[in-house]
């Protein structure tokens, strides 16, 4: 039986621009960051949360082709890609705190039948919804 998630993976562009952003920007820690077998491993995780190891790949070798990986990165920076949204328990000031770091959104907090949501993408083009939800019920 499936019980969680073990890792997410985030197709990006650069890996010292996405660990950049989403470190010193978005506030995540960084789990792991090192070679083995030739490939960087670099995993972010959301403080205080129970981990959800986001795994941030550039696309490429050893796991597509240069021609699938063109593709893809093409993709990626018209922002096609992203994993949905992030938590928090107040849009506005959260949307203030990460605009002042420089994180850059294509929507303001707006009121929706779900909740509160704004946004942004990071700078290889991943979409982004920064959320606070309703309550259920």
């Amino acid at each position: 039986m499936i019980n969680g998630v073990a890792l997410m993976c985030l197709r990006v562009l650069d890996l010292d621009e996405a660990k950049t952003f989403y470190v010193e920007k978005l506030g995540f820690d960084v789990a792991m960051d090192t070679v083995m077998d030739g490939f960087r491993w670099l995993v972010v995780t959301i403080p205080g949360e129970p981990p959800t190891p986001m795994m941030l790949v550039e696309p490429g070798a050893p796991l597509m082709d240069e021609a699938s990986a063109e593709h893809m990165r093409e993709a990626i920076a018209r922002g096609y890609y992203g994993l949905g949204a992030l938590k928090t328990d107040d849009c506005r000031a959260t949307y203030a705190e990460l605009a002042s770091r420089g994180v850059e959104f294509t929507e303001e907090p707006h009121e929706r039948f779900y909740g509160v949501d704004a946004a942004f993408r990071d700078p290889s083009g991943n979409y982004w919804r920064l959320t606070q939800p309703k309550p259920v019920g």
